[in-house]
């Protein structure tokens, strides 16, 4: 009898092998309140490597998960940190690490933001505490961090690919290691996972997708592919696998908890549960499973890590599980901050709390994204799944049929607003710097060389703070300012990022408005919105005496002109400085164009020292366009010769931190830029 291509090798653990009698409702408790003293966590104080694990019973397996999961509860409220997706997938990384020979077989995470139970498995548990602060354990998996990690991840949609990648290596090099991809059904919606799908089939790949849906990325899941993973929970049916790991159809066990996918009630026509996405691609499907139930998890992957060829296993879990408040909210779960110690508790209070509470740029960009759609029925908006860390959830609630999120899609969101231009309409894309990388072809081809009416809003832009070096957003002025037909403008503060984004709006071309994370200054918005003159710098303020010799032109791009005012100040206030040195320090406003009048008037009054200061890499920035404008064009500066020198990231990746300790780590704080100014100015 000719052997199926997706049959087994010998060797699995049976139905009979494992305790499947233990009740479903007894496999986990649902805690309500997070710990501030480190729990009892006996069993777990015993694993300090997967090998650990290998002579538990499945009871002690179902153990172990109660105490993962209180300890991680406990480790959340310590750092804070990413929190719902890590409750969500405790059992499969327990089952994972159980079944496989780590760090040989290969486990790659999508995204990795779930890799906090796979971390606490494989021996940093006691430094989980330090996630995401400086010199602490990163976000996500990183292969300098330890061997487990097998492939740096913190983009999504990658895991299949890099999968793949490693299955073929190992197999030309005879190497019989197991690779096993966690991927989520938000992050199956990027294309890039469907190309890898594609190309696994064609190399009949020896690969196990594990799909983890749980109905959300960081919001809910949207589009066809949701709508499909529905249909296949809605049928009541599922693809389990024989001891020999063939296709049964048989109908589903009752899973309660999982109802909520039952929104999806419109779609009345279920088609066999056989005729899915994944089996028409060429991979072997099987599920769905629940994702929570132990006993199910080992008995399925047991045999499926054996089937020969690509294989995906779908399972069902629940964002936040065990932790009641995030199982009703995982919006709002998905990340949390540390709890307030005493201390901080007593400081708040003791603090003075200013009248109006700093706005958020993401809140700036949402205001003016209702303001301006409030008068201009032309504007449309697109976002690749960022529809709350965008600020946008008021113009989605007001303005419904003008919203698109695309889900993560970066490639489709920006060739999607190109089609939209062709018709009249003026389309905003709101989207991280660090996503935007993923859309530049699109940028370049489909918008820039067309010069197409459309705007993008920069969020997240320079440094990020916890997240670290995968979503640092200081690329975007040297990938930009290259491709012809862009305008880039860069806001000082809140007030100058609406203006700029009206400014931006009402041009007739391809624009990007680029602002950071987190809080601006204070500084109140005006009303009207204004429109700015485009490549206009301003001067903020000239400090020094007017008959100083040494002259400086400190060039500050976004909201380092904050930090140049308050060094200008420091540097004129020194006593080996005050009597020998003017700063005139200007906001540039614009990256493309410059205001080169304005370079040129400076030159002409005699500037004998010229400084770039911005919150991004050196090599190829903003300072990196003044200085080809002074040596390629400006006579001024070929005649007089005065000093330049550039202030941005040096050549690295920025590991995380707060965002103030990455700041003074590339010596952009206001400390770090005086002690550079003074080794410039005689």
């Amino acid at each position: 009898m000719q052997q199926s291509p997706h049959s087994p090798q010998p060797q699995s653990l049976s139905a009979s092998a494992i305790d499947s009698a233990v009740p479903l409702s007894n496999l986990q408790q649902t805690y309500a309140v997070i710990p501030r003293e480190r729990p009892h966590t006996p069993l777990l104080d015993t694993v300090d490597s997967p090998a650990d694990l290998k002579g538990f019973s499945t009871a002690q397996l179902i153990t172990l998960v109660d105490e993962l999961r209180l300890f991680l509860l406990y480790s959340a409220g310590q750092s804070g940190g990413h929190f719902g997706a890590n409750l969500g997938v405790i059992e499969l990384t327990v089952a994972l690490h159980y079944l496989l020979d780590t760090p040989q077989d290969q486990i790659v995470w999508d995204v990795g933001h779930q890799a906090y139970a796979h971390k606490v498995l494989t021996g940093r548990r006691d430094q989980l505490g330090t996630i995401r602060s400086k010199s602490g354990l990163t976000a996500f998996p990183e292969r300098a961090e330890s061997v487990y990690d097998t492939f740096g991840v913190g983009h999504s949609s990658t895991s299949i690919s890099a999968g793949l990648g490693m299955s073929l290596a190992l197999r030309y090099q005879g190497r019989a290691q197991t690779v096993a991809c966690i991927i989520g059904d938000g992050a199956m919606t990027g294309g890039m996972a469907f190309e890898a799908m594609n190309d696994a089939v064609q190399q009949d790949a020896d690969l196990i997708v594990i799909l983890n849906d749980n109905d959300m990325s960081i919001s809910c899941s949207i589009g066809g592919f949701s709508r499909h993973l529905a249909v296949l929970w809605e049928s009541g049916y599922q693809v389990d696998i024989s001891d020999t790991g063939e296709p049964i159809l048989c109908q589903r066990p009752d899973m309660q908890a999982f109802d909520r996918r039952k929104r999806h009630n419109e779609l009345r026509d279920v088609p066999q549960l056989e005729d899915n996405l994944f089996k028409a691609i060429g991979f072997a499907y099987f599920g769905p499973f629940d994702g929570h139930n132990i006993p199910e998890l080992l008995r399925v992957l047991s045999i499926a890590k054996q089937v020969k060829g690509p294989v995906l296993v779908h399972i069902y879990t629940t964002k936040g599980k065990g932790f009641a408040p995030a199982e009703l909210d995982p919006v709002g779960y998905h990340a949390i901050s540390r709890l307030p110690s005493e201390d901080d508790t007593k400081a708040v209070e003791e603090s003075v709390i200013p009248s109006t509470p700093l706005l958020k740029y993401s809140q700036v960009f949402g205001q003016f994204l209702c303001d301006k759609a409030a008068d201009d029925d032309k504007l449309l908006a697109i976002t690749p799944a960022m529809e709350e860390g965008s600020g946008m959830l008021e113009f989605a609630r007001q303005f419904p049929q003008r919203f698109f999120d695309v889900a993560i899609a970066e490639q489709h969101a920006v060739t999607l607003a190109g089609g939209m231009a062709t018709q009249g309409v003026k389309p905003i894309v709101a989207i991280y710097s660090t996503f935007l990388q993923r859309g530049y072809d699109q940028l370049i081809h489909d918008i820039a060389l067309q010069n197409l009416d459309v705007m993008f809003a920069i969020d997240r832009a320079g440094l990020v703070g916890e997240d670290g070096a995968t979503h640092a957003g200081v690329f975007d002025f040297a990938f930009l300012r290259c491709v012809p037909n862009m305008l880039i403008a860069a806001p000082k503060d809140e007030n100058e990022c609406y203006h700029l984004l009206n400014t931006c709006y009402e041009y007739q071309g391809c624009t990007a408005v680029r602002y950071p994370r987190g809080v601006g200054t204070g500084a109140v918005i005006s009303q009207p919105a204004q429109i700015y003159n485009i490549g206009e710098a301003v001067i903020e303020s000239v400090l020094g005496k007017d008959d100083a010799p040494n002259k400086l032109a400190l060039l500050a791009f976004g909201t380092m002109v904050a930090t140049a005012e308050q060094a200008a100040e420091v540097i004129t206030s020194s006593p080996s400085l005050a009597s020998s040195c003017q700063v005139h320090v200007v906001n540039m406003r614009w990256v493309k164009p410059l205001d080169t009048q304005l370079l040129e008037k400076l030159l002409a009054q005699g500037i004998t020292h010229i400084v770039t200061l911005e919150e991004h890499m050196i090599m190829g920035g903003a300072g990196s366009a003044v200085n080809e404008y002074l040596l390629n064009e400006s006579i001024a500066f070929k005649v007089n010769r005065p000093a330049i020198y550039n202030i941005g990231i040096p050549d690295r990746f920025v590991a995380h931190g707060s965002q103030a300790q990455q700041m003074a780590d590339c010596g952009l704080d206001v400390e770090g830029v005086v002690q550079q100014l003074h080794k410039l100015l005689p």
